[in-house]
């Protein structure tokens, strides 16, 4: 255990109540360990992560998504697939978004520092992985918008994480974004073709098997 640190403060819940209320206090206690970028991935970000991809599932399984009187409720076999791939993005998301946050740290007077960044990045994404849960009720998706809180915690985490100084830390924090923005404009219409691919075959294999979604109308006629 790394000295300064207290018993218990790595823990799960600990550690989201921390960096989600007291951020500027949790960095610095998030600067001071010295945990490996694979139990940090093992026992936080594949946790959190999974929060979002399966609310949805739940959530488009038991509700279905539309409005106005439509509803649509998936396959199984094309949600499960669908809650797998949005999963497996948001992994790979965290280490882009760690490559870009450690590559510009020098440009703003910060230190390149690949598992710091990792760090920055893995308790950044906090905020956004735990309004996924709102996806359990696609109705209340909007609540989503809080997850915008992320930004303020990488801003928060930019100085003491990679050494940013505090007058390039908002300029740090927005370029960083606006890379990620960029590259999600890039990623997301692939995922969307993955993700369109796996609910053509769902709908063919539910057709023959008869294990597919379904349409409600206006009226609660189904199709």
């Amino acid at each position: 255990m790394d000295a300064g640190i207290a018993p218990g403060s790595g823990a799960l819940g600990d550690r989201v109540k921390g960096i989600i209320l007291k951020p500027t206090e949790e960095w610095p206690r998030i600067a001071a360990e010295a945990k490996s970028e694979g139990d940090i991935l093992r026992g936080y970000v594949l946790p959190l992560a999974a929060i979002g991809p399966v609310a949805s599932f739940i959530g488009g399984q038991v509700f279905g998504y539309g409005a106005f009187g439509f509803s649509y409720r998936p396959p199984l076999v094309g949600g499960i697939v669908t809650a797998l791939i949005s999963f497996a993005m948001a992994i790979l998301s965290v280490y882009v978004l760690m490559f870009i946050a450690n590559f510009l740290a020098p440009k703003f007077e910060g230190q390149a520092d690949r598992p710091a960044a990792f760090r920055l990045v893995a308790y950044s994404y906090t905020a956004g992985w735990i309004v996924g849960i709102f996806s359990l009720v696609p109705m209340l998706g909007f609540f989503g918008l809080l997850g915008l809180y992320s930004i303020y915690l990488l801003y928060t985490g930019a100085m003491p994480m990679m050494k940013v100084p505090e007058a390039k830390a908002a300029g740090y924090t927005a370029v960083t974004i606006a890379c990620a923005i960029l590259l999600m404009l890039v990623v997301t219409p692939i995922t969307a073709a993955i993700t369109g691919l796996v609910g053509f075959g769902a709908a063919s294999m539910s057709a023959n098997e008869d294990a597919g979604g379904a349409v409600t109308l206006p009226g609660g006629k189904e199709m």
